[in-house]
């Protein structure tokens, strides 16, 4: 809706009266009636449901901006149909949104985990697939000029650039998105991201290295696809239900590259994320963007390690590490 439906449609530009940002491309609230009408079809009114804000927030990341509030959102939605009372409407789901997506993909990566790991009976809709992931690509806004990888030091003496980038073939281990022998190269939007990355501890020190990737880079973004995936491009309810009941589904796919995993167990589970990235690379994309999960920041996974130039080389002494815990729920097993 900001980037290519307002933009083509609008005349003028100025402060938004919404969130207040300003040189804005503006339009008048009742000309985006048709696209939200289209949407509310998906959204049938019950005598106890959630409000169109809730839904529209929950699963489109609609008025997600921190200057919107949801009495900001209400009164927008409200000049959008030309109608003040439906904002205070109940609405649910309808039954078209519900897709096996998610049921699908756990099959399949229970198969590939502990069954058959290369001929797997378990499927799921790749062209389906296929089409969402050409609709997260990473915003160009959105990438850094700099990417940083790192390794801990082992003889106290810098890493040289050009050892910092993939390993060879032959010694490239299993990793999240990179099967064994099959070289990818990882990158971290952040120093502070890089250096989580590879685990140093407090008194070790690290060579990072800053690299440039080349320009035009097709790099899929599954950190947040409710923030990228747009209900405004489709066509149809039926188009619409579909997109919505695989939101769920793409979200586990980000969650799969980005959840932390017992050193241990990472043989075996990073299986899936490493099918996903097999299949994304097939599908002609140059890498996936994934969030830290010991960062604020994000990484990528290259998976043509040539299409990035390493630059220079900085040496880091890590200080300390910021340690985060949380009960942990064991089902019904009870501890005596």
């Amino acid at each position: 809706m900001r980037d290519q439906i307002i933009p083509q449609r609008s005349s003028q530009t100025g402060t938004c009266p919404t969130c207040g940002s300003e040189s804005q491309p503006l339009l008048p609230a009742r000309e985006l009636a048709d696209y939200f009408e289209l949407l509310l079809t998906i959204y049938p009114q019950v005598d106890d449901g959630k409000s169109l804000v809730e839904w529209l927030s929950a699963d489109w990341s609609l008025f997600h901006s921190p200057n919107v509030s949801e009495a900001q959102a209400q009164i927008l939605l409200g000049e959008i149909f030309d109608d003040g009372e439906i904002v205070r409407g109940q609405f649910g789901l309808s039954e078209s949104c519900r897709t096996d997506s998610l049921e699908r993909w756990r099959a399949l990566t229970d198969e590939l985990k502990y069954a058959n790991r290369y001929f797997p009976d378990s499927v799921i809709d790749t062209e389906r697939l296929e089409v969402h992931l050409s609709n997260l690509i990473l915003r160009d806004g959105e990438k850094p000029d700099i990417w940083y990888r790192s390794r801990i030091e082992k003889d106290e003496q810098p890493i040289p650039i050009d050892k910092m980038g993939a390993p060879p073939a032959k010694l490239a281990s299993s990793g999240r998105a990179n099967p064994i022998g099959i070289p990818y190269l990882y990158l971290g939007s952040t120093v502070e991201t890089a250096i989580c990355e590879v685990r140093a501890q407090p008194g070790e020190i690290v060579s990072v290295a800053e690299f440039v990737l080349d320009s035009g880079l097709k790099i899929v973004d599954l950190r947040a696809p409710r923030t990228l995936i747009s209900p405004f491009l489709e066509e149809d309810e039926g188009s619409i239900a579909l997109l919505r009941g695989d939101i769920d589904f793409l979200e586990i796919l980000g969650k799969e590259l980005a959840t932390p995993v017992v050193p241990d167990g990472a043989a075996i589970n990073y299986i899936p994320s490493q099918f996903l990235c097999e299949f994304i690379k097939k599908c002609g994309f140059d890498g996936v963007a994934y969030s830290s999960s010991l960062s604020n920041g994000m990484n990528v996974a290259l998976f043509l390690p040539e299409k990035a130039t390493g630059q220079l080389v900085a040496e880091y002494e890590v200080a300390g590490l910021s340690l985060e815990y949380r009960p942990f729920a064991r089902g019904d097993a009870n501890i005596s």
